[in-house]
């Protein structure tokens, strides 16, 4: 019956967006109703000197709360003076929103599209054939035709088959992991490294690779706990030297650097370990800062400060299971979740002359617009022949308009529509407090209402039978969720595990 009634609720959300677009009402803003966003194509720039270059720092599971300039650093057990200092220099948004999960918001970042269209919707418990097919266009696709040189370093978790690694996927250099940490905890597991006991090839110890384009990945080194407290200590050298050897050959550079940390296991690298006697979250904290300072001082050292873009973000909201446990800060939730504390994450970019410093806004802005906008700064192309949800960015953050270019988003969770986040609202169909193993409370047949200003935590859904005068914001809701539903009829999602 639940399930009947989520399927009328969603048709309905379908006739909704469909009537209002050809009644021109819109909820993007200063927009032409479409179905899905329109295209961004990207603006020449003459000279490869004249193109900025791109340094996009990402976090594994670092919640909204970590940092100093989020209401943490000190309060966390290790101050963050570098991240902090670089928010003073640049932006920093109080809503930005990711996905619920790993491989999704992976997806969704380098894709500019809801990870649902490309079958990568949930992380791959259900199959070990899972991310990017060679249908799907990357950042690093668009800005390697561009001219620039594209280096990875770091956490994939977008495909571990032939086909399917960074080099494959538009990335000229890659070192780093294929899949997540959590595997390091298998390596000494007899199950998982004899083969005459394995009971299935993809149960095998995960290892740390490289590659170049054009060449198959080679395996390195077991990625075992030794291995995974070190990691990020070579992610961060390795980008140095990317970008020195880019400057040094007079090339824009795309520098991809994913983070191992802080997903669990939470262990810091012999310099940082004990170093703060606050514990290994607080020792975590200030090796982050340390690394990001690193890579920073570098800039510096080859002159590209003032023409590199720099973004620092997180994949996910904050890391659930203890002892790993993250801070979400006034939110509530973890990923695995439709809650603020899954989707908020921190964000800050910096580009100097280009971006007012010091800005800070509570507007709404996806992981999903990055692409976009970075294309629309680069003059990169965006591809003409599929869906692109994120938006172009580029006048609200260099200030020329205050409001942000996105009103609202579908909030997935795995493969299923969980709910809709508009403005200060949001609606949801489901709802579970802990991404592991937490009973799911399913609302679908009365929404879920919240007002996200008033209820930060999420906790005292509006009730409509109490408070029928808040109820008006179904409707452009309805019509946010009916467009996209709408979008995936025009472009049907890959489905997952599919074959390229």
């Amino acid at each position: 019956m639940k399930e009947l009634r989520r399927r009328e609720l969603l048709s309905m959300a379908l006739s909704a967006g469909a009537v209002m677009a050809g009644r021109g009402m819109g909820t993007a803003r200063a927009q032409e109703v479409l179905p899905f966003p329109p295209k961004q194509p990207g603006v020449p720039i003459r000279g490869a000197q004249n193109k900025p270059n791109v340094v996009l720092i990402l976090m594994d599971n670092l919640g909204w709360g970590e940092i100093g300039v989020y209401g943490g650093g000190v309060l966390r057990g290790a101050p963050t003076p570098r991240l902090d200092r670089l928010a003073a220099e640049g932006m920093r948004l109080l809503n930005f929103n990711v996905e619920a999960q790993c491989t999704p918001s992976r997806a969704c970042l380098l894709t500019g599209r809801y990870a649902f269209r490309s079958g990568n919707g949930s992380v791959p418990i259900d199959t070990p054939l899972y991310g990017l097919t060679k249908k799907e266009v990357t950042l690093a696709n668009i800005l390697s035709d561009a001219g620039y040189a594209t280096g990875m370093f770091g956490k994939w978790h977008l495909g571990q088959t032939p086909g399917r690694f960074p080099t494959d996927r538009g990335f000229d250099e890659w070192y780093g992991i294929p899949n997540s940490s959590d595997e390091a905890f298998w390596a000494d597991n007899p199950v998982v490294t004899d083969p005459s006991k394995r009971v299935h090839p993809f149960a095998a110890p995960e290892y740390v690779m490289e590659s170049k384009k054009g060449e198959a990945p080679r395996q390195i080194k077991v990625y075992d706990l030794q291995e995974r407290a070190v990691i990020d200590d070579e992610l961060t050298r390795r980008s140095i030297d990317f970008m020195k050897r880019q400057t040094e050959a007079k090339k824009p550079f795309f520098l991809f650097l994913p983070y191992t940390l802080p997903h669990y296991p939470t262990l810091p690298t012999p310099e940082f370990k004990d170093k703060t006697g606050n514990g290994y979250w607080a020792d975590f904290l200030a090796q982050m800062d340390a690394h990001v300072g690193r890579v920073l001082d570098s800039l510096d050292a080859i002159g590209a400060r003032d023409n590199t873009i720099v973004i620092f973000t997180s994949d996910n909201g904050a890391e659930m299971l203890v002892p790993y446990q993250g801070f979400s800060g006034p939110w509530r939730g973890t990923y695995f979740t439709p809650l603020e504390g899954s989707l908020r994450v921190p964000f800050i970019i910096r580009w100097p002359g280009k971006i007012p410093a010091g800005g800070v806004s509570n507007e709404i802005v996806h992981e999903m617009d990055v692409m976009p906008t970075l294309a629309k700064w680069t003059g990169a192309q965006l591809p003409q022949d599929r869906i692109i949800d994120g938006m172009d960015q580029t006048e609200f953050f260099t200030g020329k308009n205050p409001k942000s270019s996105r009103e609202g988003f579908v909030v997935y969770v795995g493969n299923e529509i969980w709910g809709v986040k508009w403005r200060n609202w949001k609606m949801l169909f489901k709802e579970v407090e802990h991404g592991a193993g937490d009973p799911v409370k399913d609302s679908s047949s009365i929404p879920l209402f919240y007002n996200l200003l008033v209820d930060p935590k999420e906790q005292y859904p509006l009730d409509p039978r109490s408070t029928p005068q808040n109820t008006w914001v179904r409707f452009p809701m309805a019509q946010l969720l009916g467009e996209h539903m709408m979008s995936l009829k025009k472009e049907p999602p890959v489905k997952p595990g599919a074959p390229d």
